[in-house]
């Protein structure tokens, strides 16, 4: 490019600037030291030439030459050179000066024109720049892919492997109908692979790393190239078997090498052949891919004491070489960047210059050259910038194999030149002298010449199968409806409707748990409580005037109860607010029976009426149950409830009952049913009422409401685990954290169908799922001390048992041995388990292991065992 212009103090463009924000201007500038010093003693200031790279709204590294061009032959050209990393910071990069006005409209220097008119001339080459402008489907008909962390390396794979069109088309054909969505590998794939052929935005990854089963470490974690690339194609392999692109994989990557000694001095030669997917070339001390593959085809020479055992010859001095036989349509090679350093027992990147050509012969390394077309032609460079801990990674792709490059970083795709691709990645030194040897190829593909329309040709959509092509829209429609839902998330409120359908299957504490399945339904926050109460009545299919809302409050004592709402004072008020501004609203929806006798909900007075709930607790059950709700009058007596609460559970109206406040679950106060409402202190809207029968004539293990609640309290979840088995699903018992080791013992032992005196516990491991050490038989704590309560953290509670072939009080005061029976000709007959007293001796382990042999009634010749 050039700028060129009359001289006048002012600023310079380029006329016909493409698009973007990046421009090369010059500026004519007084405030160089030099001038400042003329200015103090009263000279006119001279005006200085000044260029400089803008680059405005992006973040991109550039380089630039940047030339006065001067008209007369034996005139030197003025040349300045920018290196610079633009970003929002430093958008700008220039000199100081380039000339002075003096030299500029010297004549003699030819800078100027018959018009006084010069030509600034610029070489600008950048890197496609990383901001929310660049528009990659756009500028290069291609898209990138998300880095989610570290996974630039797997990004610069996947895309060679996606230009690689035949596999591509392959990839799209694997049944993937019935796949996990989330643990499929092939079907991940597939998806990618249609999302970078059809998105117009960069392609998300997550979906591929979960298949993987990677977690957020992975992530973050740069993995073997060699290795993914393997691992990819062996789950495209497996999925690929018995279809019709079955073969796929080995017809485009697959070679075969001959491994081979041959003996010098007599007729004699082995060889066995290999396959190979890629091949690893050594680059240390090599110029070039030429010289890397002598080396790895180099004889070796078997002499001296690594002579060669030729059978019938005996040691023969020979040659082991290796020749390959056959060569894949598609080259994979990686250059062995890595190796070991014995001296810092560290990895260390190899960043010598080594040379790889656009086209590559291979005829000198391949058994017999006429059988096969060796000239291959580059079709993707991968490279590496950085060190072995770590760097950044691309990939240059020659997509049709017509020269026309492209660079791929990560989601930012953009045009280069082949010098880019090619000579900027050998590594070392550059010609100008500017050490690079932080970034080099570390893996080329190259494509067989005569090959290249065949594995390249166009993939069009009417090649993918229709059953994929409408699984993707379909989850692309389901994530644009949850990215919506997310973005109104902010709008909406969620209100959990609960009816006196959802207490009946409630025996806890409170009305409510987890387990409780509410209605549904999704509110504008800023909706009136009296627009959304005649909402509520039309989704019910219920009059408004028989319904009622109590919004559940949490209480200072850690309850969850339905309180009061006064319609009249809160009917403009939003359900945000009456929520406390919480994303979730949980409410108690009153309702009357549609055919019932009473056509509107009594009306309620705070003042004076109160609203309980009801439950009822069998003990010959052990269990509480939800027995309704009513509006009373403060100025009641509890025992004027006793008819009532006597119907609702099907009671003779008669029956004398107990009753109970449940404060909280660790708080059951017995009421005085003489009392008036008014008379039990702190009683309020939503308060719950536990009666039972009167049982004190009789034996029950929870006799009353305050015992259920107790060993309610200390009710847990435990799941037991085989330790000798460690396929075991397990199983769960609800147990009583005070619970004893007979107890727990018993527990287990009826639920097994074993003996109990014959059952072992382990503890668990803090840190992992494993059992640690054993819990001894006469242990004196309770179930609490044996497991770890995890209730906060919602995991499972754990035990790990096992079941012995002795008596537990026994098998704690023996010494386990394991033993080997072997008979007369030393050969093993029995592997046996021994358990003797930990004081005794020899002959014990003998006496044992005599038994342990006649229970089984193994012959024995000799009665002395030793």
């Amino acid at each position: 490019m050039a700028i060129t212009g009359p001289v006048q103090r002012g600023w310079y463009e380029r006329e016909g600037q493409p698009e973007g924000p990046g421009r090369v201007c010059t500026v004519q500038s007084t405030r160089t030291r030099r001038a400042r010093v003329r200015q103090l003693k009263g000279v006119q200031p001279p005006v200085d030439l000044i260029p400089f790279l803008v680059c405005s709204g992006w973040s991109c590294w550039a380089r630039a030459s940047i030339k006065l061009m001067s008209r007369e032959e034996d005139s030197k050209t003025i040349n300045k050179e920018i290196t610079h990393l633009f970003n929002s910071k430093e958008n700008d990069w220039g000199f100081s000066t380039l000339t002075t006005y003096e030299d500029l409209v010297d004549p003699t220097k030819g800078f100027l024109d018959e018009n006084d008119s010069f030509i600034l001339e610029a070489h600008v080459i950048a890197d496609a720049p990383h901001g929310i402008n660049w528009d990659s489907k756009k500028h290069t008909g291609y898209v990138g892919l998300k880095n989610q962390g570290a996974t630039c390396y797997m990004n610069s794979l996947l895309q060679t492997l996606y230009f690689t069109t035949k596999l591509r088309r392959a990839v799209y054909q694997m049944p993937t109908e019935h796949d996990d969505p989330i643990r499929s590998v092939p079907l991940a794939l597939q998806r990618i692979f249609y999302e970078l052929q059809h998105s117009d935005k960069s392609v998300g990854t997550k979906k591929l790393t979960k298949s993987f089963g990677w977690d957020t470490v992975d992530i973050f974690m740069q993995h073997d190239v060699q290795e993914l690339s393997r691992v990819l194609l062996d789950n495209i392999e497996s999925k690929m078997k018995g279809t019709l692109v079955e073969g796929t994989i080995p017809e485009l990557f697959e070679g075969r090498t001959e491994s081979y000694i041959r003996c010098t001095e007599v007729d004699y030669r082995s060889s066995r052949e290999e396959t190979f997917f890629d091949i690893q070339l050594n680059i240390k001390g090599k110029r070039n891919v030429y010289e890397s593959f002598q080396d790895y085809v180099a004889e070796e020479t078997l002499d001296g004491d690594n002579k060669y055992d030729a059978a019938e010859y005996g040691l023969q001095t020979a040659k082991k070489g290796v020749i390959f036989t056959k060569l894949p349509p598609v080259l994979h090679l990686h250059l062995m960047r890595f190796l070991y350093d014995p001296a810092t027992d560290f990895n260390v990147k190899i960043n010598d210059s080594f040379q790889f050509p656009e086209e590559l012969d291979l005829k000198d390394f391949v058994k017999d050259p006429t059988s096969v077309n060796t000239c291959y032609r580059l079709h993707a460079v991968l490279v590496h910038s950085g060190d072995n801990y770590g760097g950044h990674y691309v990939v240059y792709v020659n997509p049709k194999g017509d020269g026309k490059w492209f660079k791929f970083d990560d989601d930012v795709v953009s045009r280069c030149s082949k010098k880019d691709a090619i000579d900027y990645n050998f590594g070392g030194n550059e010609e100008t002298g500017i050490i690079r040897s932080c970034t080099s190829a570390y893996m080329l593909v190259y494509i067989r010449d005569n090959m290249l329309g065949d594995i390249l040709q166009d993939c069009p959509s009417d090649d993918i199968p229709e059953h994929l092509k409408e699984r993707i829209l379909e989850e692309r429609r389901l994530e644009a409806l949850r990215r919506k839902e997310r973005s109104e998330a902010l709008l909406y409120l969620t209100v959990e409707v609960y009816r006196e359908d959802e207490f009946q299957h409630h025996s806890g504490p409170d009305l409510i748990s987890q387990d409780c399945q509410p209605l549904i339904f999704k509110v504008l926050k800023s909706t009136p409580l009296e627009e959304f109460h005649l909402a509520l009545a039309l989704s019910m299919g219920y009059p408004p005037e028989l319904l009622r809302v109590w919004p559940f409050e949490m209480r200072t004592n850690s309850t969850f109860r339905p309180g009061y709402v006064c319609y009249k004072k809160n009917a403009t008020k939003t359900v945000f607010e009456l929520a406390e501004k919480n994303s979730v609203w949980k409410i108690f929806l009153e309702l009357l029976p549609l055919d019932g006798p009473l056509k509107a909900l009594p009306d309620y007075n705070p003042q004076s009426d109160v609203l309980l709930f009801y439950k009822y607790y069998n003990p010959k059950a052990k269990l509480i149950v939800y027995a309704g709700h009513s509006f009373e009058c403060a100025d009641r007596k509890f025992s004027e409830l006793f008819p009532m609460l006597c119907e609702s559970v099907g009671l003779p109206l008669n029956t004398p009952l107990i009753l109970y406040e449940e404060v909280k679950p660790t708080y059951i106060e017995l009421i005085n049913h003489n009392l008036y409402l008014r008379q039990l202190e702190e009683l309020g809207d939503g308060d719950i009422i536990c009666f039972q029968r009167d049982v004190s004539t009789l034996n029950f293990e929870l006799p009353t409401v305050e015992d259920y609640f107790r060993d309610l309290v200390n009710r847990v979840e435990v799941t037991f685990y085989n330790r000798s088995d460690s396929s075991d699903p397990g199983f769960t018992l609800i147990l009583n954290q005070k619970m004893t080791y007979t107890q727990v013992a018993v527990a287990v032992a009826d639920y097994i169908k074993e003996d109990m005196k014959f059952i072992q516990f382990f503890k668990p491991s803090h840190l992992r799922n494993a059992p640690e050490i054993a819990i001894r038989w006469n242990s004196d704590g309770y179930l609490r001390d044996f497991v770890l309560l995890r209730h906060r953290l919602e995991l499972p509670t754990i035990l790990y048992y096992q079941v012995l072939t002795i008596p537990v009080e026994q098998f704690e005061s023996k010494k386990c041995f394991r033993c080997y029976f072997l008979n007369s000709k030393l050969k093993e007959e029995r592997d046996m388990t021994l358990y003797v007293s930990k004081q005794g001796l020899v002959a014990e382990v003998l006496e044992e292991a005599s038994k342990e042999l006649r229970s089984v009634q193994l012959e024995i010749k000799s009665t002395k065992l030793r």
